[in-house]
Formats: structure tokens, sequence, C-alpha cells
């Protein structure tokens, strides 16, 4: 699942990035990473469904199998896209000239390694972070709010809404401020709330509230991540680049929520989602600036 979800948004992304002009590409994939809240607030609404129906051990695998509905959806979304075409003149430069075919370890090579590491840090950062929140968020409603399977889908709810509009907002924000400087807003943004959420003695009022600023801040970051990603990529390695950058951040991203559990007996569960996921975004703003900033840039071949 892991292999087919990743090769997925590498390739929509790219092909998303190279189709857009340069002062729309940010919003373009900021729409389109908002599919994803879109999805999670489908599965947050089924989740308390189905587990208020049946018991948890067949719950569970029921809302597994839900997933399969939109993988077969790809099949028929891909006969109504076309290649773009930045995409087809490279192609077509490289078999006028015959030059070698793009190879996996040109990305290793000067000048794209340090795009390449740089890119992955940004990655793990956003993903990090992201990870910490949203597969811990449940357990610490339940477990240390005391809140119920059914009072807890409303916070996810709201934490959600948030995410879809950080997701629009972001990619917005991104074409204006710029790649970089949309990545330190969101980051900062999302390390504040966070410890906001987790270590300040609020309400559940208070924490129903801030839910929205939270899903805000920690979606916003992504919107303008495809959109940078396509602009440090040089055309003929655009795909792998952009694959393998994104997705070390998604492999090592997964660590984390391994981390917050193994430390959660120690500090708290709400202390070690705290911790990691400020640390990640900070990580994630500082690789950013390391970078170059590439809002507006034109691709070519």
């Amino acid at each position: 699942m892991g292999l087919g979800f990743g090769g997925e948004w590498a390739a929509g992304s790219v092909l998303l990035g190279e189709t857009m002009r340069a002062q729309h590409r940010g919003k373009a994939l900021g729409f389109m990473q908002s599919g994803w809240a879109l999805g999670w607030g489908a599965a947050a609404i089924l989740s308390a469904i189905v587990f208020s129906i049946w018991p948890p051990e067949f719950a569970w695998r029921a809302l597994f199998f839900v997933g399969i509905t939109p993988a077969i959806l790809v099949f028929f979304l891909r006969r109504l896209v076309s290649e773009p075409e930045v995409y087809l003149e490279s192609r077509r430069h490289i078999e006028q000239r015959m030059e070698a075919k793009p190879s996996v370890l040109e990305i290793f090579r000067p000048p794209l390694l340090k795009v390449t590491l740089l890119g992955g840090l940004v990655g793990t950062g956003a993903q990090g972070g992201y990870n910490a929140i949203s597969t811990w968020l449940p357990t610490y409603l339940k477990t240390e709010r005391h809140l119920s399977i059914l009072d807890s889908t409303g916070y996810l709810i709201v934490l959600i809404a948030g995410t879809f509009c950080g997701y629009v907002a972001g990619g917005y924000i991104s074409d204006w401020l710029g790649r970089r400087r949309a990545f330190l807003t969101f980051g900062i943004s999302a390390g504040i709330v966070i410890l906001a959420y987790t270590q300040l003695p609020i309400s559940n009022g208070a924490m129903l509230v801030l839910g929205f600023p939270l899903g805000f801040a920690a979606a916003g970051v992504f919107s303008g991540m495809g959109a940078f990603y396509t602009e440090q990529f040089p055309t003929r390695v655009r795909g792998i680049g952009q694959g393998f950058a994104y997705n070390l951040g998604r492999a090592v991203g997964a660590l984390f929520p391994a981390l917050v559990g193994s430390l959660s007996g120690r500090m708290g569960l709400g202390g070690a989602i705290g911790a990691f996921a400020f640390g990640a975004y900070a990580l994630m703003a500082v690789a950013a600036f390391l970078l170059p900033e590439t809002r507006g840039k034109a691709l070519d071949a």
C-alpha cells in the first residue's frame, strides 16, 4: 500500500506541477493536497459509525478495505489526463541528441546532491510533524482527555476542516510570499499551536477551538512542497528527484509516531507529541531556507 501511495503522489504532483503556469503552481498543488483532508474527514466519519456498530477487531478491517475505492478511480482518471508539454519536449530532446536516459544516480551527484538531501530533510520535517499529530491525536483525546469515540470525532472534524483550509490557503500563500517564507510561516505557527494544544492546561472547549488553527498550520506546509520540489529539479530527472525527496521524508517521518509512542511513558503522550512535532517543523524550516527560492520559476526542457 505504501509503495503504491508514494508512487502515486510523486507522479501526480510532477504531472500537475509541469502542467500549471508558474504563477499558479502553488495554488494548484495546494488544491491537489486538499483532497487528503477530504479523505481523512470521510474516514473519521465512517470510523465513528463503523466502530459504533461492529466490534473493533472487525471494524478496522472493514474501514481498511474502503481505501480500495479511490485507488480504483485512478485507472479511470488517468485516461482523461495528457502528458505535460515540458515533459514531452524533454523526451524529444533526449531522443534527438541520443543522450543517456535519466538515471536515479543523477540526483546524487553535484549540483543536485544538495537539493536531494535538503529536499529530503524538508519532507522529513513536514511529514514527521504531521504524522506525530495525525497518528496519535485520537489516542491522546481518548486516554488523556477521556473522550469517547463519538466525542473525539467532533474534535477530529474541526481539525480536519482546518487542515482542508490550510492546504488551500497554503497554496495561495506560497505563490504570494514565496516557497521558503511559506514554510517558515506555517512551521512556526504549527509549532506554537501544537505546544499550546498539548502542553497548556486548557479546557476541552478551548481544545475544540484550537483544533482548527492546528490543522490549518500543520497542513499549510504541504501546499508549497510539491511546487518547491518541481522547481528545484530539472525536467530530465524531476520525477526521480521529487519522488525520492518527498518519499524519503515519508519513510523517515513514519518513524516519528513510533518514537512518540516509545517516549510517551516518560513524558506523557501530550509531551511526546509536542516535542517531536515542534522539532520536526523546525527541521523543515531550516532545510527549506538552505535551498534557493523558486517562486515564479519557469520550467523548460
